[in-house]
């Protein structure tokens, strides 16, 4: 092993033995011929020990004590305003333009990628050769090539490996080319800043320059993979997964904060993936090999399986700071808040190893509302389910961001606005489709707030939530009585052991009443506002199941 990686200590929890995998040259490939770099030093399918050296050698990073690789990046997040789509034959009549969808002309990204690859000339570089999918019929072969080995080890902790012999036949369906210190100049290339992330569908190619946030090469190809798989009927997703004893699988849909990971992390239920998912017309499959958790503030009684990767030779952790005896400090927030471990999923003792799985039997929204308003639990039918997965709503609280004093809407679409290159409806149709087929019920769950909205009532009781989402999954809900509440219209159960009847409906919940039906009323507008944008492309049965907010 490399001298400058410490020794192991054998009094950390889930500490695995180094893999040893020697360098291997690809100077001489026609990898160089289709990029056009010259004279470059390529690492092909570095292992775990190489690249842990390469890291440290170059400064990337250190080993925190008990093993992982830690990082500091220049930005600690993703880019959404500079990423581009390639407007061209493939892309012109079949992407939703606007939003996140921003075009760009070929010719940009042909002269940028000229640049990157005359910059790249002569540097030492890491190649990783992958799958994007668990699912042989739909997985697609990726080349990614990057500057920094840490990213290569980020990739190859995250997507799915070959086996030898599949590497041996290896040809990529898509290549990756990020060089972080690579930057653009906004004046003459076309761009918006210095930090660029451009698809190009018919060239099947994702260029990265001018940010070292490594879940930009997980998302980018997210995003082709949402772009793809519709025109083959599958439909991708921007959830959680796991399946019980019994063999019934359970997707989890939600944006940052709503508890997405939390709840899908069940030790009674076995994880299939916890971010990206395909439903194909056998079942689900994960996109994925890994997992990218965030771990500030990680409760390891509460996470007890995610803590011991922060723990673990192999995992890479993103601007978590380091304490004075090498341990990582993971309530530390003074880099940024959103500090990350990226593991293989084979790190997780609980889960199906094969990444697929049958039909869901439930599928379930999760929504962080800090208005007070939403029901802890409530089903939807058809026509609403198309509708909240259109709107994808959760709320930011006071304090997550500069100059948010009271609660404030976020309404991201299909539960990963920045990911979905095509129009909305296009994807809940299929999710309509894939829910009729195979007779899943859809339910709403608010971890958000009860009694009034944030800074006057409180956070929902986790145990609250474990205990409903446990009743709809275990399929005792179906005997039980329902409800409907006048603004959005969603169906409440009536009663649910172990859950006070109190806190099924929210209005009840609430001191003030008519304060409730302000607030219920208010959201409900926003909803609506929101909506708008959307109409032209759904039926119109959709538009019709809004909420009320007259």
């Amino acid at each position: 092993m490399n001298a400058n990686i410490q020794t192991f200590r054998p009094e950390c929890p889930g500490l695995l033995a180094p893999e040893r995998n020697p360098a291997m040259s690809l100077t001489q490939t026609p990898l160089l011929q289709d990029l056009g770099i010259q004279n470059a030093t390529l690492h092909h399918n570095p292992g775990v020990d190489e690249l842990y050296a390469a890291a440290i050698r170059r400064g990337e990073g250190e080993q925190a004590a008990c093993g992982p690789l830690t990082v500091r990046t220049d930005k600690t997040g993703r880019s959404p305003k500079d990423r581009f789509i390639v407007e061209d034959d493939l892309t012109r009549d079949r992407v939703w333009w606007g939003g996140f969808n921003t075009p760009i002309s070929p010719e940009v990204f042909d002269r940028l990628l000229e640049k990157m690859t005359a910059y790249a000339g002569g540097r030492e570089l890491f190649v990783q050769d992958v799958f994007a999918g668990t699912d042989p019929r739909y997985r697609i072969g990726v080349r990614v090539v990057t500057e920094m080995a840490y990213h290569s080890l980020f990739v190859r902790n995250m997507f799915v490996r070959p086996t030898p012999q599949e590497r041996e036949d290896f040809r990529p369906d898509w290549t990756v080319l990020n060089v972080p210190s690579f930057r653009a100049d906004p004046a003459t290339d076309g761009v918006r800043s210095e930090t660029f992330i451009l698809v190009n569908f018919t060239r099947r190619m994702i260029i990265v320059g001018g940010t070292q946030y490594a879940g930009e090469n997980k998302k980018g190809i997210f995003g082709v993979l949402n772009f793809l798989l519709p025109e083959q009927g599958v439909m991708p997703m921007h959830c959680s997964a796991n399946v019980g004893p019994e063999g019934d699988v359970a997707l989890f849909f939600g944006l940052s904060g709503t508890g997405k990971t939390t709840l899908s992390a069940d030790p009674e239920r076995r994880l299939i993936g916890d971010d990206e998912h395909g439903w194909t017309d056998t079942g689900i499959f994960n996109f994925e090999g890994g997992c990218y958790a965030k771990v500030i503030n990680l409760n390891p009684e509460a996470e007890p399986a995610i803590y011991r990767t922060t723990r673990t030779y192999g995992t890479v952790l993103e601007n978590v700071v380091l304490g004075p005896d090498g341990m990582p400090d993971l309530d530390d927030g003074s880099l940024t808040e959103n500090t990350r471990s990226a593991y293989p999923i084979t790190e997780i003792d609980n889960i199906v190893e094969e990444g697929r799985a049958g039909h869901p039997k439930n599928v379930i929204f999760l929504t962080a509302d800090a208005f007070g308003v939403l029901p802890p639990l409530s089903r939807l039918t058809p026509e609403q389910t198309m509708y909240q997965f259109i709107s994808g709503f959760t709320a930011k609280i006071p304090g997550t961001e500069q100059g948010v004093t009271e609660p404030q809407p976020t309404f991201s679409t299909c539960f990963g606005a920045p990911f979905m290159p095509r129009h909305p409806g296009e994807y809940a149709r299929l999710l309509a489709q894939k829910v009729r087929e195979s007779g899943a019920r859809v339910w709403l769950v608010n971890t958000g707030w009860t009694g009034g909205q944030y800074g006057q009532g409180k956070r929902m009781s986790i145990a609250h939530t474990r205990r409903l989402i446990n009743a709809a999954l275990s399929g005792e809900l179906d005997g039980v009585t329902f409800e409907r509440e006048p603004f959005f219209n969603l169906e409440i159960p009536t009663e649910v052991p172990g859950v006070p009847a109190g806190v099924l409906n929210p209005r009840d919940a609430w001191a003030d009443q008519e304060a409730y039906d302000r607030t219920a009323r208010k959201l409900a507008g926003m909803f609506r506002e929101n909506f708008k944008r959307f109409e032209d492309g759904v039926d119109p049965a959709i538009t019709a199941s809004m909420p009320d907010h007259g």
